[in-house]
């Protein structure tokens, strides 16, 4: 969009793309820091997991976990370690559904088979 601006017009058009910079730089800003402040992945080793999950579960079940392939988990050597970002997306897959959820999820899900609903 080309503008024509007077001489006259000069000094509020350069006011207005004053404002628009000081915009964008507090926009580029506030994104600079909002990187900065990405914190880093924690690790737990097992007795730090059992503080951090709600249950605190006994350390035979979070074993018992593992063996069946039920939690994220990594290993080095002999040693379980368990990074947060991914036991906490565990935690969220196996939240317990409302029952209006539940019934959504059915009805989206007969909506989708061939044909939905007659």
């Amino acid at each position: 969009m080309s503008q024509e601006i007077t001489f006259n017009e000069l000094p509020q058009a350069v006011a207005a793309l004053i404002e628009k910079v000081d915009e964008l730089k507090e926009l580029v800003l506030s994104n600079k820091e909002e990187r900065s402040q990405v914190v880093e992945d924690k690790w737990f080793d097992l007795d730090h997991l059992i503080e951090y999950l709600p249950e605190h579960p006994a350390k035979s079940t979070v074993y018992g976990w593992v063996c069946d392939n039920l939690i994220p988990y990594s290993k080095t050597g002999k040693r379980l370690r368990f990074q947060k970002s991914k036991i906490d997306a565990w935690l969220l897959e196996y939240e317990h559904k409302t029952d209006a959820q539940i019934q959504e999820d059915a009805l989206n899900f007969t909506l989708a088979q061939k044909g939905g609903l007659r």
